[in-house]
């Protein structure tokens, strides 16, 4: 195919799945719509909304059974898509507790939460537990990377919000979320040196990521990893595709990376072009993967991811055993 057609299919291509480039609970319950999931204890417990499938799962695992856990957005969907339903609408009406990620993430939802008349806490998560976020280009500026889990110490601080939310509703579970926090953030202290040891098996040389969107910069910063994506729609012009080309060519990256919420057409096109591999394993970047999958908890989220970089990139992948705690 001509250089300059390939370039157009991937342009159009581009401009189909880029207007989705910023996602998003895993319970027991799915709603008649698929959009919502709840996790019904007893209708006598606090009712706490989650937006995005990380803040659902770090939420599930500090509170456990004690609160009613309702989750928005679904997992593998792009957050700046969503669009809220009337039921979302009615969660939010009924919470006592309302946890969202912030800096744009759930625009659609932002909007429901700000207008709700609702006089529950209202807790903008990572704004509060990151409040100066990585600038990302979009739309001939920049804007806050809303994507602030893919550093587990960001995480921690995100534990650390929840937390003390969870105990101004509840104080009389103030112990069961305190050890639970606690547990919690010793196991992602764990996973973060246990990525960094992983990531330096990666030759040197080899150690790039080429991937969709730059919704992992976050990762890549912490661990030292030269970044470079295809950008947002505007940013997806033909010099821009043909730049990315001879990056991964000069490169000698051994492989380039998908989302789980691509189509795979972009960069299975620009592996063509590049004449390198796209691996077989995509990345989660947008949220927690499908329930039974294996990103379908925040740990195991950042574990897929790192297991998918280190074997793409020529690393020694092992599997993370966290140390059991005293």
């Amino acid at each position: 195919m001509p250089k300059k057609l390939l370039a157009k299919n991937l342009l159009r291509v581009i401009l189909t799945i880029f207007t989705s480039a910023f996602v998003g609970c895993r319970n027991q319950t799915t709603s008649a719509s698929f959009t919502q999931t709840t996790n019904v204890v007893d209708e006598n417990l606090p009712k706490v909304v989650a937006t995005t499938s990380v803040l659902c799962d770090l939420t599930r695992q500090i509170a456990e059974n004690t609160i009613n856990l309702i989750c928005l957005i679904p997992p593998n969907k792009a957050p700046q898509l969503y669009q809220a339903t009337a039921e979302d609408k009615d969660a939010l009406e009924q919470a006592n507790l309302i946890l969202y990620n912030g800096y744009n993430l759930e625009s659609e939802l932002i909007k429901l939460i700000n207008t709700t008349k609702n006089s529950a806490p209202k807790i903008a998560v990572s704004q509060i537990a990151v409040p100066q976020p990585q600038q990302i280009p979009a739309n001939s500026r920049r804007v806050n990377n809303p994507y602030v889990w893919h550093n587990p110490k960001n995480a921690i601080k995100m534990l650390e919000v929840i937390n003390s939310n969870l105990r101004k509703l509840e104080p009389s579970n103030t112990a069961i979320y305190g050890d639970n926090t606690k547990r919690i953030k010793t196991e992602l202290t764990q996973l973060d040196n246990w990525i960094k040891l992983k990531i330096a098996t990666i030759p040197k040389e080899k150690r790039k990521l080429v991937t969709t969107y730059n919704a992992i910069n976050y990762y890549t910063n912490a661990y030292g990893i030269p970044s470079a994506t295809i950008g947002t729609e505007e940013q997806a012009t033909d010099q821009r595709i043909k730049n990315l080309t001879q990056y991964i060519q000069k490169s000698n990256v051994p492989a380039i990376f998908a989302d789980m919420t691509d189509t795979l057409k972009v960069m299975e096109s620009v592996a063509t072009e590049a004449e390198v591999k796209l691996s077989e394993r995509r990345l989660y970047t947008q949220g927690l993967g499908e329930t039974t999958s294996d990103g379908d908890t925040y740990q195991s989220m950042m574990i897929a991811n790192t297991r998918t970089i280190v074997e793409g990139l020529g690393g020694t992948y092992l599997i993370f055993q966290p140390k059991a705690q005293k």
